[in-house]
């Protein structure tokens, strides 16, 4: 059985937000007095997130990300994450973090089950990191990174997002710093998601400019990496060193979309960049059936759009990033 959604493309992909909360406050993701958080009752219980993941299974999802906010500032979030690795069908489960609460779980992550992370690293300066990210440490993340490596996760995938006038001027010193630990780098541009989102429009830097910054440095050559995002990859030559692309705005990928984003309160999202939203929250809690929840999610997927509205309608998103995890 598969999900294909009304433009024919195949749905194998669900990025499953268990927080909005977070214990950074990067700018460009969350207000700086945000507090409109969703109310704890209102969150789906683990019960309720595994029965619906369940469901997605059974029609033919297989990849499963944890994100947030932060997803592991959620207590118990190991051992939901084992219960997700358990589920027949669910092939690939991964996690993206920021990388501050790593070091204490990291093994214990890896031994649930979780095949890859994600992390989020805009820049290697202490100064830098305490701007972007308004609280907390860059050691913390250094070190979880380190862990993450030590316990066997293989491959760790960096983020950043490459900001002009911010942290552009570090991009080779990231590379340099994931090739001398193996970890493949993959650079994002800005998105006007939010009202944080736009504040960081004049921020945007064309990711093309960076891969030509990258080439006056390393010897590049087109390569694939495993995983169900939509970066653009290279690598370097001779090696297994990776450096990927996301560009939602200067080259957009929503022909290839195989994705959804499910949020801890229940919202299933059917684009980042559009307000398309089904609520799977009322019917849980009256009671529905696990037949009448896959109907649902093949509704919820007819809402699906064929493409992002961030150029055209870039002030229709109002969502903090942090809600739905990217």
């Amino acid at each position: 059985m598969a999900c294909i959604d009304p433009h024919g493309r195949k749905i194998e992909y669900v990025r499953l937000s268990l927080t909005d909360k977070c214990n950074l406050r990067c700018f460009y993701c969350m207000p700086e007095r945000f507090n409109d958080f969703t109310p704890p009752a209102n969150y789906l219980s683990y019960d309720e997130l595994e029965r619906v993941i369940r469901a997605f299974a059974e029609l033919g999802i297989f990849r499963v990300r944890l994100t947030g906010g932060e997803p592991l500032v959620r207590k118990g979030v190991t051992k939901f994450a084992a219960r997700l690795s358990a589920i027949p069908g669910i092939e690939d489960l991964s996690l993206s973090t920021n990388g501050g609460l790593l070091g204490r779980c990291a093994e214990e992550l890896y031994e649930t089950g979780v095949s890859r992370l994600n992390v989020s690293l805009d820049t290697l300066r202490e100064n830098r990191f305490r701007f972007i990210a308004r609280r907390g440490e860059l050691a913390p993340v250094l070190e979880g990174l380190q862990r993450a490596k030590e316990v066997g996760f293989n491959p760790i995938k960096i983020n950043m997002l490459v900001m002009r006038g911010i942290n552009d001027d570090e991009v080779l010193d990231v590379a340099d710093y994931c090739v001398e630990n193996g970890f493949a780098l993959r650079f994002l541009e800005t998105m006007p998601v939010g009202a944080s989102g736009r504040e960081a429009k004049n921020l945007f830097i064309d990711l093309r400019d960076i891969r030509d910054r990258l080439e006056t440095h390393f010897d590049l050559v087109p390569s694939i990496m495993p995983g169900g995002g939509p970066a653009r990859y290279v690598k370097v030559k001779g090696s297994n060193i990776h450096f990927g692309f996301i560009t939602p705005l200067s080259q957009h990928f929503c022909a290839t979309c195989n994705r959804l984003r499910l949020t801890a309160d229940g919202t299933l999202h059917l684009c980042l960049g559009n307000t398309h939203n089904f609520e799977l929250r009322p019917h849980l809690r009256q009671g529905i059936s696990d037949d009448g929840l896959k109907d649902l999610l093949y509704q919820a997927l007819a809402l699906k759009p064929l493409q992002h509205n961030f150029l055209d309608e870039p002030d229709e998103v109002n969502r903090a990033m942090s809600v739905t995890g990217g």
